[in-house]
């Protein structure tokens, strides 16, 4: 019996998921809706959860599950309620937080581990009074570790569980940052740095095109080449566009249809340059074919930043990646932030994996097949009385 999966992955990624399957002779079936389902694998993207009757499937797998921590509470309830019956269940991310404890829990319950309330309650105790803060009880560190480990597998290689991780390097990363001098046009008779995250979207908006006239021009460096352009804001997108011939650019206002091509497009290298947002493009999709990229606009989401830059650099990547990121003189210090907290991901998730690594080997080695080969050393002689009943 071939159980029913369905894979619920972001918009675009869905279609490429089918593509890629297709390389491991993987049979996938995109589905819009229930009537689309088939016996077998199927995916669809986040926004069609509610057309799906989750009864009929035996395994459900989330494809970059860290959107359960963004969901709208109603959303996310949805989700964690209608796949409650499906037996077999999988959330896979590549930016767990790990002091974010909501995402945790919200990953313990749809995994069915434990209610979020629960787990809150056994393992941490409040801040103060705000109940948003939740710190882990000093007695439970290791408990809570230990707990999270019989369900979750953190690691970065191979290596870090002790297999063999000689295959999975991946070329060398190169980060170029550009600041761009900018008049001073925001009324500050100083032209002090911005500080506060209001201050710095205004910088941004004042130095538009400044920062798209350098990418431009760092573009035309390898006029041959397919080029990955991220930005924030449509005046950052719509300008750049302009100013590179052939460059095709991709709004959250655009359809899902045009979305979809144009990542398919660009996977595949129809599309030399693509212009657009870390929250259209800069989850799951798998666009090797480029190692060139600019960041126009560049925020203080760090995940956002990781993701985008992951799009390129990951494993199939055959070229060395490089990746430009252009700010201007007065965004003040956005990429020492950005740059701080990979640092404290990085430090923070090494020392998730160190904290479970001995737990995760043992209960994924325990889950492995061990057989005896059967050496009979004598010959098996069936009683006259079965014989006679086998008859």
């Amino acid at each position: 019996h071939i159980g029913n999966v369905m894979i619920f992955a972001p918009l675009s990624v869905a279609r490429q998921t089918v593509s890629e399957a297709a390389k491991f002779g993987i049979d996938v079936k995109y589905c819009a809706d229930q009537s689309d389902v088939i016996q077998g694998i199927c995916v669809t993207n986040y926004d069609r959860l509610d057309r799906f009757d989750m009864s009929v499937f035996d395994g459900v797998v989330l494809d970059e599950s860290s959107i359960l921590k963004s969901m709208d509470g109603k959303t996310r309830n949805t989700l964690i309620e209608k796949c409650r019956c499906v037996k077999y269940r999988l959330a896979c991310t590549a930016t767990p937080a790990p002091n974010d404890i909501m995402e945790l829990s919200n990953h313990a319950e749809f995994l069915g581990v434990m209610r979020s309330i629960e787990m809150l309650a056994t393992f941490f105790v409040h801040d103060g009074g705000d109940t948003s803060k939740w710190r882990l009880k000093g007695h439970a560190v290791e408990s809570f570790w230990k707990w999270v480990a019989s369900w979750a597998v953190m690691l970065t290689r191979p290596d870090d569980l002790g297999y063999d991780g000689s295959k999975y390097i991946l070329p060398a990363l190169h980060i170029f940052d550009h600041v761009v001098e900018t008049e001073n046009n925001s009324g500050d008779f100083f032209g002090l740095p911005a500080l506060t995250l209001q201050e710095r979207q205004q910088a941004r908006r004042y130095s538009v095109n400044e920062r798209a006239v350098k990418c431009a021009e760092i573009v035309a460096t390898a006029p041959h080449e397919q080029w990955l352009i991220w930005c924030n804001l449509n005046i950052e997108s719509e300008t750049v566009a302009k100013l590179i011939p052939g460059a095709i650019e991709i709004r959250g206002s655009d359809s899902a249809d045009k979305k979809e091509w144009a990542a398919l497009e660009f996977a595949r290298g129809g599309v030399r340059v693509l212009v657009s947002k870390p929250l259209i493009f800069g989850m799951g999709l798998n666009f090797q074919t480029c190692h060139n990229m600019a960041f126009v606009g560049l925020s203080d989401s760090f995940e956002q930043y990781y993701q985008s830059i992951r799009r390129c650099w990951r494993f199939g990547q055959e070229h060395e990646v490089n990746v430009h990121v252009i700010t201007a003189d007065r965004e003040g210090a956005v990429v020492e932030n950005i740059k701080r907290k990979e640092k404290e991901f990085e430090s923070m998730l090494r020392g998730m994996i160190a904290a479970t690594q001995e737990i995760a080997q043992k209960n994924i080695r325990a889950t492995g097949r061990e057989t005896d080969e059967y050496l009979p050393k004598m010959e098996m002689k069936l009683p006259e009385w079965l014989r006679s009943m086998s008859i």
